[in-house]
């Protein structure tokens, strides 16, 4: 599957494009745009009849006129021909009534076919930039409508599994204290890491479907600083690993703090699982242009650099050397979250000669309208 992508600007336009689409679509505009060309083609028409060899002037705006409204406006293509045939026989009965009376020249009578077919000509261009404007905005709404049962779908798998999966680890941890023997032992404790995976998953999948939705994050004012020391003050007790966190400036921010929470634990968590006792990882934060820049790196094994186009596909697993099988929705949650704040993450090789993962997001200035 594709890398998690934040719509919640572009679904807003979307949102918008198919209201203005149908404003002005709506009939009572037709109805307007069709009455205002029919006076005007009328009052061209009486012009032409007044104005003795001069009518070739309202001649040609009448078909200016309705080429500029065609192009707003497309009627069927029967109505267009009908219309088209009426306006020709009576203009071309004016020019010819009018150059028999006067006796000049019969050269301007050319223009009573060619009018009309420069101006069917523009009905087939009209005709064909619709059709394709019509197949554009289907595949449009196919395409919104696959990514809506997509979001739905996690959505409700995440519900749908949450309850099974506590009812399964509830038994499980009754079992804990009656179990007998190494080996029942360690069947139960993979069946715990089996189900806390589970639970994981159905997390990040309701995560990914709330991010998806374009709403999920609140933005308020953060320091990055402070919010890092925290994030490391808790990682450093639970995993014994060798940490560093750079002592940073104040750099504040507008975010969502626990959102953005959950994607650095995904990011150190990655960390860690690619890890061992004693090995390193390293926080640190900086100010790059219009960007803060937020790294997570360790000194474990590294990613392969076929494996770095892959690493924020959902589902998609690196296998760690010791540690259990990840659910394969956290980075791509990160992703998404850092995506959401108007951001981005990638990956490479860090200094430690592990992975690194950089998330960036907007300085404060630069971020613009923030919506609450």
């Amino acid at each position: 599957m594709s890398v998690i992508s934040f719509r919640s600007r572009d679904a807003g336009l979307a949102g918008r494009l198919p209201r203005l689409r149908q404003g002005l679509r709506r009939p009572q505009w037709y109805r307007l745009v069709d009455a205002l060309l029919a006076v005007f083609v009328l009052g061209m028409l009486v012009a032409m009849n007044l104005m003795i060899e001069r009518e070739v002037i309202p001649y040609h705006l009448l078909f200016l006129a309705l080429t500029l409204v065609y192009g707003f406006r497309v009627w069927p293509l029967l109505q267009t021909l009908l219309i088209t045939f009426a306006i020709t026989v009576l203009t071309g009965w004016i020019l010819v009534v009018h150059q028999l009376q006067d006796g000049s020249s019969r050269a301007e009578w050319a223009e009573i076919p060619l009018m009309p077919m420069l101006f069917l000509a523009m009905v087939w261009h009209a005709r064909r930039r619709v059709a394709a404007q019509q197949q554009v905005e289907l595949m449009a709404e196919e395409r919104l409508a696959v990514f809506d049962r997509e979001r739905q779908f996690f959505r409700e798998a995440s519900h749908a599994m949450r309850t099974p999966v506590t009812i399964a680890r509830g038994h499980l941890e009754l079992l804990e204290p009656v179990v007998a023997g190494d080996e029942s032992r360690q069947d139960l404790a993979i069946a715990m890491r089996q189900v806390d995976r589970l639970s994981a998953l159905s997390t990040r999948l309701l995560a990914l479907a709330k991010l998806d939705s374009g709403r999920a994050v609140r933005h308020q004012e953060l320091d990055l600083s402070e919010f890092l020391d925290q994030i490391g003050n808790n990682w450093r007790d639970s995993a014994d690993r060798d940490w560093l966190v750079d002592r940073l400036p104040s750099m504040p921010v507008l975010a969502d703090p626990v959102w953005l929470e959950l994607a650095l634990d995904a990011l150190i968590e990655n960390a860690v699982h690619f890890t061992g006792p004693g090995d390193r990882i390293r926080l640190s934060g900086g100010v790059s242009g219009r960007w803060y820049v937020i790294g997570v790196a360790d000194s474990g094994p590294g990613i392969r650099a076929e494996d770095l186009p892959h690493v924020f596909d959902r589902f998609w697993h690196r296998r760690p050397p010791t540690a259990p099988m990840g659910s394969g929705l956290g980075l791509p949650m990160a992703q998404a979250t850092v995506k959401a704040h108007g951001g981005h993450i990638t990956a490479s090789t860090a200094p430690e000669g592990g992975a690194l993962f950089e998330l960036t997001l907007p300085r404060r200035q630069d971020f613009g309208p923030v919506e609450s």
